[in-house]
This record gives structure tokens, sequence and C-alpha cells, in this order.
């Protein structure tokens, strides 16, 4: 029997977890000053989660998903995109949205459920949270082809949970994508957990980033912990596509360090002897002692960073709370051209519910 095609996976780390640096380490990250900005967004992205998860046991904010422990994977993805790019989301990955522009309040009324949160000032052409699992794999092989169309130098950028690559979703929109070869960059976010499932159950495939040669379209490995690999890999990949290399999948791997969300208790299902080992290789601790190798960091400096992103926090916090609520009208806006008799209704009735007035019941 002969052999038809043989395929691999590759697998790229830079910085070790105690923050050691590869002898082939890119040429961005010997230079403190490009890695000094990623280091801040992923310290203000924990300081943000810290707070919203105070939120909401407190009633502030609804259900609540933290990126403990994947902050990399986010500032490292957003830190290789252009403006002009266009990232689509799940709802795990405002490191990503910080970094593009969107701001915590944004973030905060989006989890406070007020729909004004996913209309983003300094990002508007971005998605908003994509809670179905997988489905946003699709929606971003659309805009990757209509960047295509178009002629636009342009790249859908898509982020999805290792759960996501279970779905029939993720493998239809990467099958699109690779049959059109268009210019997207899918991201797999393998953190190791589908809420509770873990990811041994989900699927026999030694690595996610495999699923992509089904699609015919390259896959690989990084280390979801160094954000000089995800900033690296990913920013390669997205040039290549934007070049008209078309579609890959990086696959990165990391540890969910979180309950899945405010709703879960990961106690139930993990061991704690693995969570603690997880936070061994967590990325922020990496990147600092890589920094303060190199000199450009210290107790001191790490003192102040904190201190300003809580005061960043604490700003878009009280922000969020003296927003005034939305217009009750607004659950109805963008849904038809024509709201249906019957949904005319519904509003009519919270229209005047909101304004005080009592129901009129009919016999």
């Amino acid at each position: 029997m002969g052999t038809v095609a043989r395929f691999e996976i590759g697998f790229t780390r830079y910085l070790s977890a105690e923050g050691a640096p590869a002898p082939d380490l890119p040429e961005f990250a010997r230079d403190p000053a490009a890695l000094l900005p990623l280091y801040r967004a992923m310290v203000l992205t924990r300081q943000f989660d810290l707070k919203a998860i105070a939120m909401q046991r407190t009633g502030q904010i609804g259900t609540f998903a933290s990126a403990l422990g994947q902050e990399a994977i986010g500032v490292g993805v957003a830190s290789a995109m252009r403006a002009e790019d266009v990232l689509v989301p799940s709802y795990r990955d405002h490191a990503a949205q910080f970094v593009r522009g969107v701001t915590m309040t944004e973030s905060l009324l989006y989890w406070g459920g007020d729909e004004r949160g996913s209309a983003f000032s300094a990002a508007p052409h971005d998605f908003g949270n994509c809670v179905p699992i997988g489905t946003q794999v699709g929606h971003a092989a659309g805009v990757a082809y209509a960047c295509k169309l178009r002629g636009e130098a342009r790249v859908a950028v898509c982020i999805l949970g290792d759960g996501g690559t279970s779905t029939g979703d993720f493998y239809e929109g990467m099958n699109m994508a690779g049959a059109w070869q268009v210019p997207l960059v899918i991201v797999v976010n393998n953190n190791q957990w589908a809420i509770s499932m873990p990811r041994a159950r989900q699927t026999a495939a030694p690595t996610l980033a495999q699923k992509a040669i089904a699609a015919g379209i390259p896959g690989e490995q990084v280390d979801g912990n160094d954000i000089v690999a995800v900033r690296h890999r990913v920013g390669e990949a997205i040039e290549r596509a934007r070049t008209g290399a078309g579609p890959a999948l990086i696959e990165a791997v990391t540890y969910r360090l979180s309950d899945h969300t405010t709703a879960d208790d990961a106690s139930r299902y993990r061991d704690e002897a693995a969570v603690k080992e997880a936070w061994r290789h967590e990325p922020i601790t990496r990147l600092r002692s890589y920094l303060a190798s190199l000199d450009a960091w210290d107790a001191a400096r790490e003192e102040a960073l904190v201190r300003e992103c809580q005061q960043a926090v604490g700003a878009a916090v009280d922000a969020y709370l003296k927003t005034p609520p939305p217009n009750v009208s607004a659950m109805f806006d963008c849904l038809y051209e024509t709201l249906p008799a019957a949904m005319a209704d519904q509003l009519d009735t919270a229209q005047r519910y909101a304004a005080g007035a009592p129901e009129t019941h009919h016999g």
C-alpha cells in the first residue's frame, strides 16, 4: 500500500514556564518596549476579571466568563491584528477586545444585559460576543469571503474554545474557508475544558490543530501561555492570509484556571492538584520573569502597574453604574423591519409598564 499524503503538526514555544527564552526568539521579543504593552494588557484583563466576578456576586452584572490564565491568547491574537481586520470572538475574549479598543465599560454593559455594550465605539466592525458554541466560525468564513470578494487586504480572525471544535458549525465554516481560500485565521483556545467536559473526552484526535487537515488548510499548535509564541505565530498566519495564501488554524494550548463562568463550580469535576500544577505555567508570571531577566521589570513597577490597572477598572465600573438604563424598546430594535402584530402588542405593553401605567385586563 502506497502513501497518498503525509501531515505533521508543529508546536511553538519561545518562553519556558520559568520565562527562559529560546535561542530562536523572534526579534520583537528581544525588545522590552515591544513586550511591555502586552504585559500591561494581560494584567489589566486580570484585574478586570477580579472586579467583574465581584460585581456578579453582588448582582451588579449577570453571569460572567473569566479569562483567568488565558490572557496571553486574547492579547497575543489582537496585538497581531490591524485595525481594519475583523475579530469574531467567543464570549471569553474580552482580553482581545480591550486591545482592539473595546472599553471595559462597554464590556460591563454587555455582561449587565445591556446590548449597547455590543456597539463598540472603537471597533464597530468587530463582531459581538458569540454565546452559541462554534457558530462564529461560519460567520467569520463569511466575513473573510466578503473581504476576498471586495479585494480588500483585510483578515477575519475567529477565536473559539476547544469544545467548539466538536461542533458541526466549526467543520462547516472551516471547510468553506479552505474551499474558498479566504483570509481567515481560526484560533482555538484549548483551555482543556468544555464546561465540565475534559478535552480528552471530547475527541480522540491527539491535537485539535490536526482537524484543519480535513479542510485542506495548515494547522499548528502554540503554547497558549507564551504570549511571544501566540503573537508571533498568529501574526505570521494573519500576514499570509492577507497576501492571499489562504486560511490557517492555530491551536493555543492553555488551561482554564477559573470556573467556566460564575454559574459554575469547577471544584466538582476538576482535580485540585492539576489546577495547582497549571498555575505554574500561567502567562503573566512567565512574561514578568522574562522582563525581569532583561532588567525591564521589578516589584516597584509591578505594584505601580497593578494600582494603575485597578484605577482604570474602577473608572470603568463607575461609568457603567452611572449609565442610564436603555429604553424598553431596545429589546425589540433590529429584529424586524416591521414588528409582527404579536410583538407590537408586547412592545406596547412593555412601554406602558415602563411608564408606570398599570396593565388593563379585558375579560
